[in-house]
């Protein structure tokens, strides 16, 4: 086992680490990512093998976490003062445990029947929360405008909980173009549109999701298949908006899986 302790921010490891961490220019570039996690990093080793460096902190680590580290003592590892640890882990609790991998590549479905567009979506953990969605009602493709934060980054990384490594994604896509090659019908989330209670899911379908404030671009609406909405209770209208990017990606990808599944 290559073991180092490292207990400099000098460090050109710990510096390379760090930028992987807070930059999605450096994640592109370099093509690595962090995970964070057992969970993560076994559903990762499950699809595309060993990560390419251990990192772990200075003291006790779960149980989970050690038996990882211990089933991986042959890869090259890495342990920090749990100050240092911390600044490149997305939650405030650490688990114990951080891989460096190498960003996946999954193959693109030549026709697909179930997409998810997503516009300007800007926090990472609604990002992950809501590729998340997708994987599990069966989406076959996600497309992320350029205006998205990165699905790569840690937190969309916890937020997706392994999305990222069995969905399709197209990063800093042209919405428009993607709507207008799309073999099926589109629809915009919008305020005002037709009830997504009233629509034929059951043909080739993709769901656009707009930025948690703004919404979707007036050129993104005109260009989908049509605008619909999610009604909500007649004695709420009014005094709740609408629902949040997240939430309304939940009810449109699971209407559609509950008619497919009909």
């Amino acid at each position: 086992m290559s073991f180092k302790h490292i207990v400099s921010r000098d460090n050109p490891v710990f510096k390379h680490l760090k930028k992987l961490a807070d930059n999605a220019r450096e994640r592109r570039s370099e093509g690595q990512t962090l995970l964070d996690g057992v969970h993560l990093i076994e559903a990762y080793m499950a699809a595309f093998g060993e990560p390419t460096m251990i990192i772990i902190p200075e003291g006790q680590s779960s149980v989970e976490a050690t038996g990882l580290i211990q089933s991986l003592e042959h890869i090259s590892t890495m342990m920090l003062p749990t100050l240092m640890f911390a600044e490149l882990t997305p939650v405030s609790k650490a688990t114990g445990v951080l891989a460096l991998v190498t960003i996946p590549k999954i193959a693109l479905p030549e026709q697909p029947k179930f997409a998810l567009m997503l516009e300007d979506i800007q926090d990472p953990g609604n990002l992950g929360s809501m590729l998340r969605t997708a994987a599990a009602s069966g989406a076959e493709v996600v497309y992320l405008s350029t205006g998205c934060t990165d699905a790569w980054s840690p937190k969309a990384l916890r937020g997706g909980q392994g999305a990222q490594f069995v969905l399709p994604i197209i990063e800093r896509a042209d919405l428009v173009a993607a709507l207008e090659n799309f073999d099926g019908n589109s629809y915009a989330t919008t305020m005002q549109g037709e009830s997504l209670y009233t629509q034929d899911l059951t043909q080739p379908t993709a769901f656009v999701i707009g930025n948690e404030g703004a919404g979707l671009r007036k050129h993104t609406v005109a260009a989908a298949t049509k605008s619909i909405t999610i009604p909500m209770m007649e004695i709420h209208r009014g005094s709740v908006e609408s629902l949040n990017a997240g939430a309304a990606t939940a009810v449109c990808m699971f209407e559609r899986m509950r008619q497919v599944s009909s």
